[in-house]
């Protein structure tokens, strides 16, 4: 089973960048799916979650409003789009996913059950 995150990279203050991550090994159609981030020397942090079928979706309060989580079950794939970005929003960006579609809202690491390597979005000031 392996997540793998991918989309990352170097944008401008005020940019935009799109992250997907693919899932194989396994379908996650009935899967909780979420995006976490982590800044240097800071605990890993909640960004957003989507419920098995992206009818429900929630979000830090740091990029609420910016950033949007979408999913494509055909493709075992889940995106954020994030727009607005600002210098605090650089960080490894993880894609994780949890068996169970309870308590979306205040998710935490240990919640969830997969985890796919990061991918480095930095934004520049």
């Amino acid at each position: 089973v392996q997540l793998q995150a991918s989309g990352g990279g170097l944008v401008q203050a005020g940019g935009s960048l799109r992250l997907s991550c693919a899932a194989s090994g396994r379908t996650f159609s009935s899967y909780a799916r979420a995006w976490f981030r982590q800044a240097p020397g800071k605990e890993r942090e909640f960004a957003a979650a989507i419920n098995w079928n992206g009818r429900n979706t929630y979000y830090g309060d740091s990029v609420k409003g910016r950033f949007t989580i979408s999913r494509d079950n055909a493709k075992n794939t889940v995106y954020l789009q994030m727009n607005s970005l600002k210098p605090e929003d650089t960080a490894v960006y993880y894609c994780a996913a949890k068996a169970s579609n309870f308590g979306l809202g205040s998710l935490t690491p240990d919640d969830m059950d997969y985890w796919g390597k990061g991918t480095q979005v930095t934004v520049s000031s």
